[in-house]
């Protein structure tokens, strides 16, 4: 254990962060060592881990002195950030901007960055297609971490820059799952017409990464964009129904109908699967599933995931 080379990550209890210290745990004789770095170190998952063998660090991505300590020795180190804990695009770039700095300081050899697409680069702000929010944001939650990469490269950081997309958990854990209507039949509705939209297991975005570390230097400077795989809302209907045993509907919504819906990050989403539709052809082009299944080879389908968590998506 002692000549493992070590990887701090950001966001250990979470979805990514969570997902690459647990492919890193799995491997075990693989060349790596996780150091899962959280603010709070006496939660469950955080007993989990170190249970399981990872070594467990306090930091906090809002205090960069905290950051230093937690990179420092680490020879990579997984950055991400939390959009949906605070809302704030400016926030989350300053948050980026800390571990940027944070990874330079201590001399990280490899980061991994977990970004976005800044759709502004697809759809000017002067484009009034889509509605501009927030003043100087497309898609808020997406534009920030684009807008952030080039602060590691800035600052020189060796950084490869992992390209995400949506999570299927967002059936469990975001409301995406089916609604019943007045009419007792399950219905999924999405701003997205006919179009494919890329998405992917959050476990193994967590994976990805763990394939991108092992092959190290040949992806540093490198963007890779994952996808698990490219479904029409249709088709993840057809595989929800058979998942869960009752007939699912897909629902092809106008964004302005998803903004209207009102909840918190409605405008942001609604811009998001906007941004899929109208790009969705060039979008799964670059998010290619054969390289992702390079990096993961154990990379899950829409079926197989629900085979395994379709049971925990609440149905509305």
């Amino acid at each position: 254990m002692a000549d493992k080379k070590i990887v701090a990550v950001v966001g250990a209890r979470g979805a990514q962060g969570g997902g690459l210290v647990r492919a890193i745990m799995a491997d075990r004789d693989g060349p790596f060592k996780a150091r899962a770095l959280t603010r709070d170190i006496r939660s469950e998952k955080v007993k989990e881990l170190r249970a399981a063998g990872a070594d467990v660090v306090a930091a906090d991505v809002d205090d960069e002195d905290s950051l230093v300590r937690a990179f420092t020795g680490a020879d990579a180190a997984f950055c991400v950030t939390f959009y949906w804990a605070h809302m704030s695009p400016e926030k989350e770039i300053a948050e980026a901007a800390a571990m940027a700095r944070a990874a330079k300081s201590a001399g990280v050899r490899h980061v991994i960055w977990s970004t976005l697409e800044d759709s502004r680069k697809f759809v000017p702000l002067s484009d009034n297609r889509m509605p501009t929010l927030m003043g100087k944001y497309k898609v808020p939650h997406f534009d920030a971490k684009g807008e952030s990469d080039h602060l590691f490269t800035d600052l020189g950081v060796p950084t490869t820059f992992l390209v995400t997309v949506a999570y299927w958990d967002n059936l469990i854990h975001f409301g995406w799952g089916p609604k019943q209507g007045p009419d007792g039949k399950l219905a999924i509705a999405f701003p997205l017409g006919d179009k494919k939209l890329a998405g992917i297991a959050a476990e193994d975005i967590g994976k990805c990464a763990y394939g991108v570390l092992k092959r190290g230097a040949e992806y540093v400077g490198k963007r890779v964009a994952i996808a698990g795989e490219h479904l029409t809302g249709a088709q993840m209907a057809s595989a929800l129904t058979k998942a869960l045993g009752r007939e699912v509907k897909y629902n092809a919504i106008e964004p302005e109908v998803y903004r209207s819906f009102g909840f918190p990050g409605a405008d942001d989403l609604a811009n998001m699967f906007q941004f899929d539709r109208d790009f969705s052809e060039e979008l799964c082009r670059s998010h290619s599933v054969e390289v992702s299944r390079t990096l993961n080879p154990a990379l899950q389908t829409f079926d197989a995931w629900l085979a395994v968590n379709g049971k925990h998506i609440p149905i509305g």
